[in-house]
């Protein structure tokens, strides 16, 4: 399988320690900037399809608006319930001032 790197945001909109929305080819993501780092995963929880920009960022989790379901945005693995399925996390590179995501 052949990895399509695809432009997602400039590396300026991913604040620190937060989580912000992209549209990327039709998909919305979640990008999130932590120690320095980026990670990207499906925005709507499994659960009760929340938009997951919404909830709160904890070192490398997210907890779901709704109903405070957490998952871990390096892997998307549910961490508690009452998820009991993960999100999908998406590869991430940054070359120069640009985020980019394989979405394959």
């Amino acid at each position: 399988m052949t990895e399509t790197w695809i432009e997602a945001a400039p590396l300026a909109s991913v604040p620190q320690d937060d989580v912000i929305a992209v549209q990327v080819q039709g998909r919305e993501i979640a990008l999130y900037g932590i120690d320095g780092e980026v990670f990207a995963t499906d925005n709507l929880c499994t659960h009760g399809h929340a938009r997951l920009c919404d909830g709160f960022l904890d070192g490398h989790e997210i907890e779901c608006p709704l109903h405070q379901g957490k998952f871990d945005v390096r892997s998307g693995a549910a961490m508690c319930a009452p998820l009991t399925e993960a999100i999908r996390a998406y590869p991430v590179r940054i070359e120069g001032d640009k985020v980019f995501l394989d979405l394959g």
